[in-house]
């Protein structure tokens, strides 16, 4: 077996696939391992709102974050919004796991009282289907998170979870990707939730994840949420980190990296993780040595743009309808900065005011937020390239 055999390949691009190597994000899981250390020790914290772009690795931060407390033995629940499932179903299915790991025979009162209390959340979306804890809970205090507002029930599950958790001295998480796709009531029911626990001190941890537009969301969703989270922009790697994603899983399997390979890879990634690991696989693929050459480089960003434009931009152009393509083409001539509103317009010969429809459908699609009134940009980096990529429509 040879040294780069493509069987022990370490990179690994993918929605969420978790890297090789986590690096560059040491900031923000020192803050996170804080809170969790702030909570054990009884004592308050603001929840956490990251944002960024598609492709810089919020889901891969937020999957470690959830693996750092579910290591304490935390309860934990990590949710992803905008599926076919409401808020309520998902995080309710989420939690039954980790509250079954928390069953003994002596169950104390706040354990019994959050598990009929999840019992209830249960049943406010899905009256037909029955959890078991083994436990009798005719007696048992707690219930009432099925009164139909999600505020409240959301407040109630929150609440009595947590003092269950805090009676095994650790805390609940629950951690939320695409939250920029919760629902204003959802949005609403989720600030409102944790600026009581704030309030409180409940041992209750809140991170959220999303497009850069997460934190005018979730301004416009409560008047004090601006204040309520500490807000991370998730921005692309550093050079000497991205230069790390590279050549540290290489190293650890026994290959080296040429100097000039990994700064023409980390230039052309432009920093970003996910074309890391796509161009990181490809040249890792293409050397027939111990040694990735720049000539592997090379040929690993040929291949790897080929797959990036095959997989991750097609799969978002095709979204887009023929009319859309027309306003994300009009964009792409400012490239991945940003475009005016008005100018996209007028370089599509119509009134801002009719394009309304094609943009909210873009921003629905996830394909483009509005960074401020009057501006548009894209969700993804290199959307620009890739569609000046594109041959001209008949």
């Amino acid at each position: 077996m040879t040294a780069v055999d493509p069987r022990r390949n370490p990179y690994s691009p993918g929605a969420g696939r978790p890297p090789a190597a986590l690096v560059g994000r040491d900031a923000e899981m020192t803050e996170w391992a804080i809170r969790l250390d702030r909570i054990e020790g009884g004592l308050s914290i603001q929840p956490l709102a990251l944002y960024g772009l598609r492709g810089v690795g919020k889901t891969v931060l937020l999957t470690s974050m959830a693996k750092e407390a579910e290591s304490r033995d935390w309860v934990v629940a990590q949710i992803e919004a905008g599926t076919d499932k409401s808020l309520r179903a998902t995080l309710g299915e989420a939690l039954y796991g980790p509250l079954s790991d928390l069953l003994r025979p002596s169950a104390g009162r706040r354990l019994l009282r959050a598990l009929k209390t999840a019992l209830s959340f249960k049943a406010s979306y899905d009256s037909s289907g029955a959890w078991s804890f083994g436990l009798d809970l005719q007696d048992a205090p707690g219930g009432g998170a099925d009164s139909g507002s999600l505020e409240t029930d959301l407040a109630k599950l929150v609440k009595d979870l947590s003092a269950a958790a805090a009676e095994a001295g650790v805390g609940l998480a629950i951690l939320i990707d695409e939250a920029q796709d919760l629902s204003q009531e959802e949005l609403v029911a989720v600030c409102a939730t944790a600026h009581k626990a704030s309030q409180e001190g409940w041992a209750f941890l809140l991170c959220i994840a999303g497009l850069p537009s997460l934190p005018k969301d979730v301004a416009e969703a409560k008047s004090y949420a601006e204040r309520l989270f500490a807000f991370h922009p998730i921005t692309a790697l550093p050079t000497q980190s991205a230069g790390d994603a590279l050549v540290v899983p290489a190293t650890r399997a026994g290959v080296r990296w040429a100097a000039a390979a990994v700064a023409f890879t980390v230039d052309e990634a432009r920093g970003y993780p996910y074309f890391l690991q796509q161009y990181g696989q490809e040249a890792w693929n293409n050397a027939s040595g111990e040694v990735i050459t720049i000539l592997d480089a090379q040929v690993g960003i040929a291949r790897g743009r080929t797959a990036l434009d095959n997989g991750f931009f097609r799969a978002r152009w095709d979204r887009a309808t023929k009319a859309e393509q027309g306003y994300l083409r009009a964009m792409a001539e400012d490239g991945d900065g940003g475009s005016a509103s008005g100018a996209v317009a007028r370089r599509l010969h119509r009134k801002p005011a009719s394009l309304g429809p094609a943009r909210a459908s873009l921003i629905s699609k996830g394909l483009v937020y509005a960074p401020e009134h009057g501006r548009i940009a894209f969700t993804v980096p290199g959307m620009a390239d890739f569609i000046a990529r594109q041959p001209d429509p008949d």
